[in-house]
């Protein structure tokens, strides 16, 4: 089960980004990859088609490894570990482990 989610803030811990903040795209449970908004961005060449298109080259976000990115904790605005709580009615949240605090 992974700790990040969509919509979550990250910071960047490891790689060219290291230290960066942003929001997640997309998650990769399978591949236990993310998508991370303005983040390792590649240029992907695109061939002209015979429709009449011309060739281009079009910058975007690649994945990166989810061990690389950990969440912000809203209340410090730092990185911090991701737990789980159980309230008395049975509803499991996340926490972060700094403050204690929902996600």
């Amino acid at each position: 089960m992974l700790k990040v989610k969509k919509g979550d803030t990250v910071q960047i811990m490891a790689g060219k980004d290291r230290g960066m903040q942003a929001e997640v795209l997309t998650v990769m449970p399978g591949r236990e990859r993310v998508v991370v908004k303005g983040v390792n961005i590649v240029t992907k060449h695109i061939k002209p088609t015979a429709a009449g298109k011309k060739g281009e080259r079009i910058k975007m976000e690649s994945s990166i490894h989810i061990s690389n990115v950990m969440v912000v904790d809203p209340n410090t605005k730092k990185p911090s570990r991701v737990g789980f709580s159980i309230d008395d009615k049975g509803n499991k949240s996340r926490i972060a482990k700094k403050s204690g605090k929902e996600l």
